[in-house]
């Protein structure tokens, strides 16, 4: 390439991440006038209320019957906080769609493993795209959820087994969307 081509390439670019950061800027711009979606909207993803995934209001489960959330993924973290009157541990996954989106599993649960195994195999580029987050069900014990995670159409196929180093693998989701985020602002 001439310097010519390079400066035009350049100048490309810069015009492409400007347009890139307008695009996430009217992303997270929260909707005007009259709606029914302040805030964020907490999804606990158990099997312990009869459904894949609920919503509480006010002690009252209500369902959830959409089998996928697409949006972009803007945090994962693990918060300490008090279930039952017992000190527990829980990933919490911040999505960005049509408003916020928190989905809360226990930190060591199928659901967390499944997300933070995919998350870990992506590049921080590939979260630019919005991720789709579906619930399954186990199969062989009714009380098992995992959690299937899209990259545009393509399945993000991540395995994980006993000898599986969560602390790295955990390190290694958390490094990639914090990097992801960063990028874009």
């Amino acid at each position: 390439m001439n310097p010519q081509e390079n400066a035009e390439l350049l100048a490309a670019l810069m015009r492409q991440e400007e347009l890139l950061k307008q695009l996430v800027a009217a992303i997270n711009k929260p909707k005007l006038g009259l709606h029914n979606e302040a805030g964020s909207c907490k999804i606990y993803c158990n099997r312990h209320n009869g459904s894949l995934w609920y919503t509480l209001s006010n002690n009252e489960v209500t369902p959830i019957a959409s089998t996928a959330l697409t949006g972009y993924l803007r945090e994962l973290k693990f918060e300490k906080c008090e279930r039952r009157s017992k000190e527990v541990y829980k990933l919490l996954a911040t999505i960005q769609a049509d408003r916020t989106y928190i989905l809360e599993s226990g930190h060591d649960t199928h659901f967390a493993k499944s997300i933070l195994a995919a998350i870990a195999t992506l590049t921080p580029q590939q979260l630019y795209s919005p991720i789709t987050l579906q619930p399954q069900a186990g199969t062989t014990d009714e009380n098992v959820l995992f959690c299937r995670v899209w990259v545009e159409s393509e399945l993000v196929m991540a395995s994980y087994n006993e000898q599986t180093e969560w602390r790295e693998v955990s390190k290694q989701a958390l490094a990639v969307t914090k990097a992801a985020l960063e990028m874009v602002f």
